[in-house]
């Protein structure tokens, strides 16, 4: 995300996906008092071309498009880009959501929402992407498994056996947060916290949907874990200590 700090605020430019005049029109007042710059469209052919040649740091994205459904809009997005998105959707089942979020959305919102959220959210997103200053972290990367995963904390990426693998701000905050205390159980709740930035809501299958994510994209096999363990009934643990090597005094 290439964000411009400036002392009225933080700049960045989004692409609004939203196929409703007076909802476009509300989130673009809103994200323009923010200082925001703004893009827009209702249609999903349209909103895959505009992203092929525009410069977004963030993406909101309706499920409900003319042209092409946001759920496909973003599947193509996610095979050549990273870049967070928040999903709109009217559908109240969660099983909707959550199909959203196993094709890569970093966060989703049910509508009807106030606008007020969504720039809440985005600022929750942004600080998942943005660099950590004063956390106290002196390394530039953590080796595991004798170097075969390496998590890079200024580039916010994880690399497997040498190979990007391309996280999200959102995969990577739940990466961070887990591997940095390592065989500590973290329930749903302590993880939707500390990586979405907001009290927890639902049955946590948001959360189970990034770990599935994680797990594609870090494991050598998706299907049998050696990072990302469950532990039944309790939530999830990360299983693997820091190389020797690596590991703090």
């Amino acid at each position: 995300m290439k964000i411009v700090e400036r002392q009225e605020g933080i700049i960045i430019r989004i692409l609004i996906i939203e196929d409703e005049p007076k909802i476009r029109e509300v989130l673009i007042a809103y994200f323009v008092n923010e200082g925001w710059e703004t893009e827009h469209t209702g249609n999903g052919h349209e909103a895959v071309s505009k992203f092929d040649y525009g410069q977004h740091d963030l993406i909101v994205l309706d499920l409900m498009l003319e042209g092409l459904p946001g759920e496909e809009v973003c599947r193509l997005i996610r095979e050549k880009s990273n870049v967070p998105i928040i999903m709109l959707t009217s559908r109240a089942r969660e099983s909707d959501t959550i199909n959203g979020l196993n094709l890569g959305a970093d966060d989703y919102i049910v509508k009807p929402f106030r606008a007020k959220e969504v720039v809440a959210r985005i600022y929750a997103l942004m600080r998942r992407a943005m660099p950590d200053k004063h956390n106290g972290q002196h390394e530039e990367a953590i080796k595991f498994n004798r170097g075969q995963l390496v998590v890079q904390l200024e580039e916010k990426e994880a690399i497997l056996n040498g190979h990007r693998t391309g996280l999200t701000a959102t995969e990577f905050k739940l990466l961070s947060v887990m591997s940095a205390t390592p065989n500590k159980v973290f329930s749903r709740m302590d993880l939707s916290y500390k990586v979405q930035g907001y009290r927890y809501q639902g049955d946590g299958r948001a959360i189970d949907a990034h770990v599935k994510n994680l797990r594609k994209k870090i494991e050598p096999d998706p299907n049998h874990p050696i990072y990302i363990i469950t532990v039944v009934g309790l939530g999830y643990k990360f299983a693997a200590m820091p190389d020797e090597t690596d590991r703090k005094e």
